[in-house]
């Protein structure tokens, strides 16, 4: 689980520069990039531990880019059971947003409503010593200034 800028596209583009990137986005929405990492070190399939059922939440709602300033510096937090896990800023994100649209706008189109999750800044669990994980019944809240607060409730699920 990491908390995670999401970026909505606004219109259809490909080849976009990074001048051009913020032209581009519609708005802003939270996105808490769940991650199996027992089937992630185990099969060493890093997306097959992003891509079971109920992963990926988004939200609470979309904040238009209007409303954000400076999205790039936005503060952002995890807490899990109202214990702070990640907080951090969008300043601190691997890769910069304009640099993210344009890359992925070189390999493929973007098509109005498609959401690119930004990556997280540093902070995340699994590099810190004694990672604490996720279990049945946590509740997560994602916030990242400006866009409110993404609420989950870990509910493991036995599968076959």
């Amino acid at each position: 689980y990491e908390v995670e800028l999401a970026m909505i596209i606004g219109k259809n583009c490909k080849n976009i520069s990074e001048d051009e990137a913020s032209k581009v986005i519609f708005g802003y929405m939270i996105f808490n990039d769940v991650s199996a990492r027992d089937i992630q070190m185990k099969d060493k399939q890093f997306t097959r531990g992003k891509s079971f059922d109920t992963f990926a939440p988004c939200g609470p709602w979309i904040t238009t880019t209007d409303e954000i300033k400076n999205a790039q510096n936005l503060k952002l937090t995890t807490k899990v059971n109202g214990k702070v896990r990640q907080n951090s800023s969008t300043n601190n994100m691997f890769i910069k947003i304009p640099e993210i649209i344009s890359k992925i706008s070189k390999v493929m189109t973007l098509e109005k409503g498609d959401i690119i999750s930004t990556g997280t800044p540093a902070g995340v669990m699994l590099n810190k010593p004694n990672a604490e994980f996720l279990k049945d019944g946590d509740k997560v809240e994602m916030e990242i200034e400006g866009l409110g607060i993404l609420k989950n409730t870990i509910k493991f699920v036995k599968s076959n």
